[in-house]
């Protein structure tokens, strides 16, 4: 139901028929459009419109979207390392050229600008910000998102902002939406309900158009991601039919459980990986839903990589956690605490059994 509306030529009842559908059908876009523009223009300095939301099957073809529309002959990208995975997979598919700068974790992942400077050239289209982040766990201030901002201006390039967890801030750093700075820089907003909301695999996410300039119309990334919307499938009508009653409705109360729920989580993870030798935590997650921290294989036996660990940890102890290298880190671990307190602790536990299983003799 997000495709632009045909204009058919028909005769007689045929298309009075047709125009009134498609004037249902447009009332209907405009009514979940506009209750996601409204949501989002809370933290925003302006008012974003219905037509600037386009929505997707989940943010992952929000992803797919954006790659494949800027997958042109000789164009490269800026994603952060380490970084969620999905954007190189697509790049990689798209033949669309991967350029990584540097997260710092010693600086509670900053992003690492005098590295985005030096891969930036003529051909460099974007860069991706992904706050609050996955795998880092890190919410980014206000001073360093407008620094990004007037970096992409200084650079050419405008701002794709992966907003999956955002509002899912639990510390001292408040979640700012990139579209803050849209008078700076052009800026693309990618989210959905799956985090935020607690609905994972209902598949309805957006892109949302930060562009008061109009750049992005100009330079035909709007027409593009249009009529990539145009010859691909939609989200399920009825989810779409219930996003109002979602926004609207959700209070929030709501979001204060899940962020005090999230909080609980992130002390019991912090406090209990200080009492794994082989495992260092750099940075105190402050949203999403996940965390990576640094493996140290000169405290273990027999074990090589973060690869290994990861393997051997789930057959000994049956718990599942991501080896770094998937998301750019080498030697690096991504673990998630999005579960029940009491089965996080568990999983810790055994974390903590297995490292000591495997401590190097002394």
């Amino acid at each position: 139901m997000n495709k632009n509306i045909s204009h058919v030529v028909l005769c007689g009842d045929r298309k009075k028929k047709l125009d009134k559908f498609n004037i249902h059908v447009l009332i209907f876009v405009l009514y979940h459009n506009r209750a996601i523009a409204e949501f989002l223009s809370r933290d925003l300095s302006s008012q974003l419109l219905p037509e600037d939301v386009y929505l997707t099957v989940g943010c992952t073809q929000a992803i797919e979207i954006i790659v494949s529309v800027l997958a042109r002959p000789g164009a490269n990208i800026l994603l952060p390392k380490p970084g969620y995975p999905q954007y190189e997979a697509r790049a990689a598919f798209d033949h669309l050229e991967v350029r990584h700068f540097d997260l710092i974790p010693e600086k509670g992942w900053e992003v690492d600008l005098d590295s985005v400077e030096a891969l930036v050239d003529n051909n460099t289209a974007a860069i991706v910000v992904i706050n609050p982040s996955n795998p880092c766990g890190n919410v980014f201030t206000y001073q360093h998102l407008k620094k990004i901002a007037e970096t992409a201006k200084k650079l050419g390039i405008f701002v794709i902002s992966d907003e999956v967890y955002g509002r899912l801030a639990f510390a001292s750093n408040p979640f700012v939406p990139m579209g803050k700075f849209s008078s700076i820089v052009p800026v693309l907003t990618l989210g959905s309900i799956s985090k935020t909301w607690i609905v994972p695999g209902w598949r309805l996410g957006w892109i949302v158009k930060n562009d008061p300039e109009g750049i992005l119309e100009k330079t035909g990334v709007v027409d593009s991601i249009k009529n990539y919307l145009d010859i691909t499938c939609d989200p399920a009508t009825f989810v779409q039919g219930a996003i109002p009653q979602i926004i609207e409705r959700t209070k929030e109360s709501f979001f204060s459980n899940i962020i005090g729920i999230m909080r609980e989580a992130v002390d019991i993870l912090y406090d209990m990986i200080k009492e794994i030798p082989c495992i260092t935590c750099p940075h105190k997650p402050e949203g999403s839903m996940v965390v990576l921290v640094k493996l140290n294989l000169s405290a273990l036996e027999g074990i090589d990589d973060d690869i290994q660990f990861c393997l051997k940890l789930s057959k000994e102890e049956s718990v599942i956690v991501l080896p770094g290298v998937t998301v750019g880190l080498k030697n690096w671990l991504r673990i998630t605490f999005a579960v029940e307190p009491q089965v996080l602790k568990e999983g810790l536990e055994r974390i903590k059994a297995f490292s000591q299983r495997h401590a190097k003799k002394q």
